[in-house]
């Protein structure tokens, strides 16, 4: 499997900084993951602070990784033990083909929690502070409001797969966060979406995308149409689920 070669190949070149820790997140821990389609989520914890010295080692081992198969679906957020506790603080993350900083948002801390994969050292229950479930549905409705809210003011964006993809489930995952103080898959987003109203041919598109071997490739028309339905659906929905839980 081309996922279990590049996390080698990968741990292997961190070893060299000792990591007290590195935990996968996301599709790749939740079960849902698919190869060549779906990110490969990671946190790393250092044993030290990151100083530019750190950055530059790290991005050399993922630019000598930037040819192996999948290794552009490789992020990887780093951290240092003193460091942890503050999910609105951002890190050395390398997403993208580049090194940037984002935090490590109160929902990943959650999903490390309930389902994260530990690929070498701690768990992340002795490194990572737990989360309260008040600080994980306050963020995800922040999130909803400030974040994707005004994203849908810009329709251009909306005819991109990605928006329309991750938007969606986006929505559907905080939904049932909210709702049942749970995390869901994006195979149980897909599943939910049609009882909260969402578009279904959306739904399918995006089912077809994700887990068919050969997906159609949209036309120009149909990627217009789907963004519209899109937008047209998520902004109302968003405010209802703000009204109700903010």
């Amino acid at each position: 499997m081309q996922t279990d070669a590049l996390l080698d190949r990968f741990l292997s070149g961190l070893a060299a900084l000792r990591p007290l820790a590195v935990w996968a997140h996301g599709s790749l821990a939740g079960g849902d993951y698919q190869e060549g389609r779906s990110d490969l989520d990671l946190i790393a914890v250092l044993d030290r602070p990151i100083g530019a010295r750190t950055l530059w080692r790290l991005a050399t081992l993922h630019a000598r990784l930037r040819n192996e198969p999948l290794a552009g679906l490789l992020h990887c957020t780093y951290l240092h033990p003193e460091a942890v506790e503050d999910s609105r603080r951002s890190h050395p993350t390398w997403a993208h083909a580049q090194l940037f900083k984002r935090p490590v948002t109160p929902v990943t801390r959650r999903e490390l929690h309930t389902f994260g994969r530990v690929l070498h050292g701690e768990a992340p229950a002795e490194l990572l502070p737990p989360v309260p479930d008040i600080a994980l549905d306050a963020f995800v409705v922040r999130d909803q409001r400030d974040f994707w809210r005004p994203k849908l003011a810009k329709p251009e964006r909306w005819r991109e797969a990605p928006w329309v993809d991750v938007g969606l489930t986006t929505f559907a995952r905080a939904t049932a966060t909210l709702r049942e103080g749970r995390l869901i898959t994006k195979r149980e987003a897909l599943e939910l979406l049609p009882e909260l109203g969402a578009p279904a041919e959306v739904v399918e598109d995006i089912r077809r995308r994700r887990y068919d071997r050969t997906p159609t490739p949209a036309t120009e028309e149909w990627a217009a149409r789907r963004g519209e339905l899109t937008r047209n659906y998520l902004g109302p929905a968003i405010d209802e689920l703000v009204a109700a839980y903010g």
